[in-house]
This record gives C-alpha cells, sequence and structure tokens, in this order.
C-alpha cells in the first residue's frame, strides 16, 4: 500500500473532487474531513470514500454548491434543510451556528436533513469543544437503504446511526467518544472487503442469518447491533437515533427504495461556563482521564486509553509517518485522476 503525506492527500482529494465540479470552497472542506479521518485511523471514512462522492455527484445524488437554508428557527433551535449538498458542508456549517447561538444562550440545538454523508460524526462535536463547550452529534442515513439488524432479527431495519460526544479538556488529544450503534460502521466492512481481509465473527449475519467472516456477506445480510449477547442495548441506541434524526428531522424511518442517501443529523453545543468555569472543567476532565489510566492493566492489556487517545495517538503517528491508502483505493483515486487531467502524489 502507498504510503502518502496528509497534506498531498488533501491536494489530491480537493483536486479530484474541483475536476468532478464541486465548488473549490466546498472540495477543500471535504477533503479536509477525508483525510482528518485518515490521520485519526478511521480509514473507513478517508480517502476511500471520495470515488462514492464523485459517483453521487455524477448521479445528482450529491448537489455541489447546494443552498443552505432554514427552515426553522429559535433563539437556541435551528432546522436545517441542506438542499442535497455535500454533508460536510451542510453539517459543519450547521454545528458553527449552533455554536454560536450556545455562546449567546448557553445551550442550542439543530436538526439538520437533506444532506450528504457526513463522515466522522467525531469533527462536529470536536468543533465545540474547541469553543470551551460540550458538543454532541447523532447521525442516522434517512430512509435510504438499512444495513443493520435489530437484536433477535437477521433483516436490515436500522441505520448505523453513530453517536459522538466531544468535551474540552486540557489533555494534549481531545476527550472524545464517537461511535456506531451498530457493532462496526458500515464502511469497516467495504475497507476489510477493499484490503482482502477477514472480518471478525460477530459483525455481519449472511442472507441465511449466519454469522460471517467475508466481508462480502454483507450483501443481502446485515451488520449485527453494538453489544454481542446484548445486542439489544445497541439496537435502542440505534432505534433512538431513528427518532432523534428521522422523525424529529422529518425524514422518517424504513427505506424508500428509490431514495438517496441523506444523513439526518441531531446536533447539540452546551456552554460549559453556564455550569462551571472552564478553566476548572478543563482540568478536571483532564485530571479524570489521568485517573482512568492509573488503572493497573488487565493481563494481555497494554493499559487503559481515555475516550479519544487512540484517535490522538494515530494522528500523531501518521502526520509524521503518512497515511497507507489501500491499492484497491490508490487505483480507484489514479483512474480519477488521469480521467480529469489531475497530478497524483
Amino acid at each position: 500500500m502507498p504510503k502518502i503525506q496528509a497534506e498531498a492527500l488533501r491536494v489530491l482529494g480537493r483536486s479530484l473532487l474541483v475536476a468532478n465540479g464541486v465548488p473549490d470552497a466546498e472540495a477543500a472542506t471535504v477533503a479536509r474531513h477525508v483525510v482528518n479521518a485518515n490521520l485519526a485511523g478511521h480509514d473507513s471514512h478517508g480517502m476511500i470514500m471520495l470515488p462514492n462522492y464523485i459517483e453521487r455527484v455524477k448521479a445528482g445524488h450529491i448537489v455541489p454548491g447546494a443552498p443552505f437554508t432554514i427552515v426553522q428557527e429559535s433563539p437556541t433551535t435551528t432546522v436545517v434543510d441542506g438542499n442535497w449538498g455535500f454533508g460536510y458542508v451542510i453539517n459543519e456549517r450547521a454545528m458553527a451556528l449552533t455554536i454560536q447561538k450556545a455562546e449567546r444562550n448557553n445551550i442550542a440545538a439543530s436538526t439538520v436533513f437533506r444532506q450528504g454523508h457526513v463522515g466522522r460524526l467525531a469533527s462536529y462535536p470536536l468543533m465545540a469543544a474547541k469553543a470551551g463547550m460540550i458538543g454532541m452529534a447523532w447521525a442516522d442515513s434517512g430512509r435510504s437503504p438499512k444495513g443493520v439488524a435489530p437484536f433477535g432479527g437477521r433483516e436490515a431495519r436500522l441505520g448505523t446511526n453513530p453517536w459522538a460526544i466531544a468535551v474540552p479538556s486540557n489533555l494534549e488529544g481531545p476527550f472524545c467518544m464517537d461511535f456506531a450503534t451498530s457493532a462496526v460502521a458500515m464502511g469497516k466492512i467495504k475497507l476489510a472487503e477493499a484490503r482482502g481481509q477477514e472480518i471478525p465473527l460477530g459483525w455481519v449475519v449472511d442472507k441465511d442469518g449466519d454469522l460471517t467472516t467475508d466481508p462480502a456477506g454483507i450483501k443481502d445480510g446485515a451488520l449485527l447491533p453494538l453489544g454481542g449477547t446484548e445486542g439489544y442495548k445497541g439496537t435502542a441506541l440505534a432505534a433512538m437515533g431513528e427518532i432523534f434524526c428521522g422523525i424529529l428531522t422529518g425524514l422518517g424511518f424504513g427505506v424508500e427504495p428509490s431514495g438517496r442517501h441523506n444523513d439526518g443529523c441531531f446536533l447539540i453545543a452546551i456552554k460549559v461556563e453556564a455550569f462551571r468555569p472552564l478553566l476548572t472543567f478543563r482540568k478536571e476532565v483532564a485530571d479524570f482521564a489521568h485517573y482512568l489510566k492509573d488503572t493497573p492493566p488487565a493481563k494481555g492489556s497494554q493499559g487503559v486509553l481515555y475516550p479519544g487517545e487512540v484517535e490522538h495517538r494515530a494522528e500523531q503517528a501518521r502526520g509524521s509517518a503518512g497515511i497507507e491508502i489501500e491499492e484497491a483505493t490508490w487505483q480507484k483515486l489514479g483512474a480519477l485522476a488521469a480521467a480529469g487531467g489531475v497530478a497524483m502524489p
């Protein structure tokens, strides 16, 4: 697999998007988000997604330059129609507006509908954490095809419905959680398939309802909910995600077969200063993280990591050594570059 520096990948991603009709500013935003996902170790949301986004632009499923429409608002709430724009662009703007309202009113929330894939969900709560706030984001895929079987079932009825929260702290890296409410994100299955790797037993059931280690088994099969033998917990979280991001946004639930991918989102920003002095809070969160890390390691473990530490370590390592891109993705990017007259790194 080629190993490429992050800035070179940003330039490549931006150039490929511009060559396919995406305005330069939007292309830069999308490229920044996908490469940041690679840096954080979440390759399933990184450069592997760019060919898919370009396909969606060509099909009219993503509309470059789409307007950002506020359908309804109050001093603390906003309802945003993304008009099928890039999710990265629409959702980032919606989170920035939510943060502005929380700055004035201590807490604010927004719903966003009719937008493309928003990528690594932690990106948006992290915006709030940088502003001295607690940020939260939840997402689902509207009425586009589902991928997750509810606990006790074998047919996909739910989205992966990720949930992310970030808080400000004095830690070197962010204190942040970000996880799908399924066993793993769908992108991790696609990544394993692209790399010719097996997947762990317990992620996917095939069309017959049998557990499989073959990522191709997801075709006509389903992801399992988070929690394994206690998967009812993951199902409950996913169902709540459908409520907040599907029903509250007006996208609805279930599947509309001709529908396109549509990330409905629910965003919150909470001003820490409305509850505690920010400097005190930041220090205590860091102290808490160190308290967790001081736990003696279990047998076979290298020790406890605070939420977000894995991503921080990956960003440090990959920011220095470069990012490995699987050969299948690199070939797709190369074909797009040749068609668009874009130089490969």
